[in-house]
């Protein structure tokens, strides 16, 4: 089954949890869907920038385990982007069940 183009509202909900870096939002996303979205750097940092350079999203750069990683943080604006995501998913999460319901 394609997600694609549900990546960007994972990493937004992901990160109004709390700010983290790409690894960790990641392994976040993998765990919260059971193992099932498995994004892989080659797709997950693309999303990150473009998700950065659209003002959804700001990173910084911190030290971890004495590694430096760029930490990413939701932006006022990415929350209300959250917010129309959410709801634009849970109309067409209703719309389609009713549809295979009749199947």
């Amino acid at each position: 089954m394609n997600f694609k183009g549900t990546l960007p509202t994972l990493i937004l909900q992901a990160l109004a949890e709390e700010p983290s870096h790409g690894y960790r939002i990641a392994q976040r996303i993998k765990a919260r869907s059971k193992g099932v979205l498995d994004f892989k750097e080659g797709t997950l940092y693309p999303a990150l920038h473009k998700l950065e350079n659209e003002g959804l999203v700001a990173s910084y750069e911190g030290v971890e385990q004495g590694r430096t990683r760029r930490y990413y943080r939701i932006t006022k604006s990415g929350k209300a982007v959250l917010t129309k995501d959410r709801s634009e998913w849970r109309e067409l999460s209703r719309a389609v069940t009713l549809i295979l319901e009749e199947a």
